[in-house]
């Protein structure tokens, strides 16, 4: 991401994730359906602030791509999820966990891309690592998917936060001191 509209879509999409977080330990409870819509409202934000940064200008072809394919990846994730919200935790949780697993790998690449983004790397090895776990066991049931899925949203929010913030110094320069 370069220039100030990518680091701030960035920034948007850790909010994003931390709320989602946040709702879905609050109401652990929530039935399918509910998880469903959270989720596909959470990729739908994601897909669109990844397709907003492959569209914006600087960016090189290899990386353009790749945001864009992200973009196209969660846009499409939450319109499955958001047309059909019926479907079942099980299901649902091996939707989450493969998209987390990709996602994760595709922030991973793109970290190495960067060259600077460490904790955009760490984003995306939590990401790999919470899908698995959610892959591995997709049968434990709603309550416990939520839990899981919420505390990784609120770690790759924290994470993708700081990647911004740290982007954000990166392209201004160090701060300097008032007087």
């Amino acid at each position: 991401m370069r220039g100030g509209r990518d680091v701030w879509a960035l920034a948007l999409r850790g909010v994003a994730a931390i709320v989602f977080g946040l709702l879905a330990l609050v109401w652990p409870t929530v039935t399918a359906l509910a998880l469903a819509v959270l989720f596909g409202a959470y990729a739908l934000v994601g897909g669109a602030l990844h397709l907003a940064a492959g569209f914006s200008r600087g960016q090189a072809g290899p990386v353009r791509g790749l945001f864009l394919l992200t973009g196209l990846l969660g846009i499409a994730i939450a319109l499955v999820t958001l047309l059909w919200p019926e479907i079942t935790a099980f299901a649902l949780a091996v939707v989450i966990g493969i998209w987390a697993v990709v996602i994760g790998g595709l922030d991973l690449w793109i970290a190495v891309r960067w060259r600077a983004s460490r904790l955009l790397a760490v984003v995306g090895v939590v990401s790999i690592l919470a899908g698995l776990l959610i892959l591995f066991r997709p049968d434990v049931g709603a309550v416990a998917i939520a839990q899981v899925i919420g505390i990784y949203a609120i770690v790759a929010g924290v994470l993708m936060l700081a990647a911004a913030r740290q982007r954000h110094r990166l392209a201004t320069g160090p701060a300097r001191p008032t007087a």
